[in-house]
């Protein structure tokens, strides 16, 4: 095993599938001669040339349906934006375009195609550059969602989107490029719509994903030392989701506290409160309880923005609430 930094991780999975396969390339601001913003594209350009890792002008209309139109045409195109708030200048490509084209066309057309980049908040970067869009796209039949936590995740989940014949939203944070974490020396990849258990527990189930899950084992170590054993679920892959892995873990513990950056309305939580309900409603010792950022669009104060955001204080009163304690 290695560590490595997951900016590194990202790069290469990219760099280990494109020297699999010359129909691979990547597309975005700043990508190539900047290494990228985020220097999660450093060393590709000097690797695979200027046809294979190309800047783009801030246009992410115009080079977002580029590669749509590639990928139809036998490519496999990786779009990064610079953050995911600004693809939604091309979100008409993504949603009315690369999720629908298999379906329209009669199976004629596929859209292999990843589109990637940072998503929800990065600390002070104000309302229009922290929003967390996962429940957007996962809204939308013909694409999978995917939102790793953790730098081994990252890689394998990252090369198995790359691979996928259908198109993937694939969010990271800009908070966690720096993160470090162990990789095998060796090829994997993980498969998507597998959530992982990253803490066994007894007493209550915690489902999170992305950033935001640290401040759930920060809340499950508090916890277990007033006796409460909280299994942490990370989803992963929010579509396909993993629903069994949910509801196995909720027949076990009996209560379920959902952790996400987002807004409330119609959130991912919402979603696996309703199929919980459905499906293992009887074996709930108490109402499901969900921890979302506040119903507004971010704050820039840092005093504001530290109270919009949830933390692991606010995962420990849901605990104990669901615990009546």
């Amino acid at each position: 095993m290695r560590t490595i930094q997951f900016r590194e991780a990202i790069c290469e999975a990219m760099s280990e599938e494109m020297r699999h396969d010359e129909s691979i390339y990547l597309m975005g601001e700043e990508v190539a001669e900047y290494n990228g913003a985020y220097k999660a594209s450093k060393g590709m350009l000097d690797e695979f040339g200027a046809k294979r890792v190309i800047d783009t002008p801030i246009a992410e209309l115009g080079f977002t349906g580029i590669a749509v139109g590639s990928a139809m045409n036998g490519c496999r195109p990786i779009v990064e934006y610079m953050t995911f708030n600004f693809c939604l200048v091309g979100i008409d490509q993504i949603i009315n375009n690369a999720a629908k084209m298999r379906q329209m066309t009669g199976g004629q057309f596929n859209v292999p195609i990843v589109f990637r980049g940072p998503t929800a908040s990065a600390g002070q970067l104000g309302a229009t550059h922290s929003q967390a869009l996962e429940n957007w796209f996962a809204n939308t039949p013909g694409l999978k969602v995917v939102v790793p936590s953790t730098v081994y995740d990252a890689k394998g989940l990252l090369k198995a989107a790359i691979r996928d014949n259908d198109p993937v939203i694939f969010m990271e944070s800009e908070q966690m490029y720096g993160d470090k974490g162990e990789v095998p020396d060796g090829e994997y990849t993980i498969p998507l719509g597998v959530a992982d258990i990253k803490r066994e527990g007894t007493d209550v189930t915690i489902v999170s994903f992305g950033k935001i899950i640290k401040e759930a084992h920060i809340a499950a170590e508090e916890l277990a030392k007033e006796g409460i054993s909280c299994e942490i679920i990370d989803l992963r892959t929010v579509r396909p989701m993993d629903y069994d892995t949910i509801l196995t873990s909720v027949k076990k513990t009996n209560r379920l506290v959902v952790l996400e950056e987002a807004w409330p309305f119609a959130s991912v939580a919402s979603e696996i409160t309703y199929i919980v309900q459905e499906r293992a409603f009887d074996f709930l010792d108490a109402p499901i309880q969900r921890i979302t950022t506040a119903d507004t669009p971010a704050p820039y104060s840092p005093v504001l923005l530290k109270e919009w955001l949830p933390n692991a204080d606010d995962v420990v009163k849901a605990v104990k609430k669901v615990m009546y304690k």
